[in-house]
């Protein structure tokens, strides 16, 4: 099973929203998380059932990167709001590059959102389930 994240900065949250809405039937069947706020949102307006870790200033932002840090999350949906400066940026950064080392992907704006959904949808992730298939042990 795919494990998936979706994080959003305050002023990108209604777009987080209004993206997993639309394609709620494609996250379904899959282990879905999420910081705070932006998972109980998405729940509100959903019937998707999401592990909700602390907010991202409190540390829900590390709480993912642990999981990316084990190569268990499979890839995530981070709408950033570049125009606005947040007090917890460096774990942002090491959000980011844990992702990058890992290479998870992640998708800091709903284009790139997008195409990772319909890659999803094609099934293109197949190569994740490998990982977790040959992974030394799992966490999840």
């Amino acid at each position: 099973m795919l494990h998936i994240a979706f994080i959003a900065h305050d002023r990108k949250k209604e777009e987080m929203v209004n993206f997993i809405t639309a394609y709620e039937n494609v996250f379904k069947p899959y282990q879905l998380y999420s910081t705070g706020t932006t998972g109980q949102r998405i729940m509100e307006k959903t019937e998707l059932q999401i592990h909700r870790f602390m907010s991202g200033p409190l540390g829900g932002d590390q709480q993912i990167g642990a999981l990316v840090a084990e190569n268990t999350m499979d890839f995530i949906i981070f709408l950033r709001d570049p125009l606005m400066a947040q007090p917890h940026e460096p774990d942002i950064i090491a959000l980011l590059r844990l992702c990058d080392v890992q290479g998870i992907p992640v998708a800091t704006n709903i284009a790139t959102a997008e195409l990772l959904v319909r890659a999803l949808e094609r099934g293109d992730f197949g190569w994740r389930e490998l990982v977790h298939k040959y992974k030394p042990e799992s966490s999840l």
